[in-house]
């Protein structure tokens, strides 16, 4: 996997996970609106769909190849470990932040309790993908930002986004937009959220 790196001396390290046919350098800017002083690792998806670079495979639109999510979010958790010994960052203060594909990927390494990815910053997330069963996630503390008219998202796989998090324990916040783009106003409630969970 390609990643980039900026050490800034902070306790808290962002992983910046792309959308579809993103980069490792393409949400440095959220980074930077959310936290200019927290570090940040861009890391790049290994799986080319018709030339676009995405975290995992599908078969279609929202129907994914889900022994390719637990083969390919497994490998991408063990890469963040080597990544936080060669760099020396706390897993325990990684904040994900993902947009789309990215954020999906994120769900996946949150659910992971093997790791200890405990805080996610979700743009526009979708996961449709069945769950264990005994899931604890009284740790782990998210904030989601969702479109109500998301060509790509439906309100109803928002909802159960929402539903995974808040049915197991997890602290979940929200905003809702227009559409499936990033926007100002919920870049500025992420990072009050950050502001507020992990001061």
């Amino acid at each position: 996997m390609e990643h980039i790196y900026q050490n800034n001396s902070s306790d808290y390290t962002f992983i910046l996970l792309h959308g579809t046919g993103g980069s490792e350098r393409d949400l440095i800017p959220i980074a930077q609106h959310l936290n200019s002083d927290y570090n940040y690792i861009g890391i790049q998806g290994d799986v080319i769909e018709q030339g676009m670079r995405r975290y995992f495979k599908r078969h279609s639109e929202g129907n994914y190849d889900i022994e390719d999510l637990h083969m390919r979010g497994q490998k991408l958790a063990e890469y963040v470990v080597k990544l936080s010994e060669e760099y020396d960052f706390d897993i325990d203060k990684t904040v994900l932040v993902g947009f789309s594909n990215g954020a999906n990927i994120a769900i996946h390494l949150l659910l992971n309790q093997a790791f200890n990815f405990n805080y996610g910053v979700l743009l526009h997330p979708m996961y449709p993908v069945p769950l264990e069963d005994n899931l604890d996630l009284s740790n782990t503390k998210v904030f989601a930002s969702m479109g109500k008219m998301d060509p790509i998202v439906p309100v109803s796989e928002s909802e159960h986004v929402k539903a995974i998090f808040e049915d197991h324990g997890a602290s979940f916040e929200e905003i809702w937009v227009r559409s499936h783009q990033i926007e100002m106003s919920e870049l500025k409630a992420a990072s009050e959220w950050i502001k507020n969970t992990l001061a």
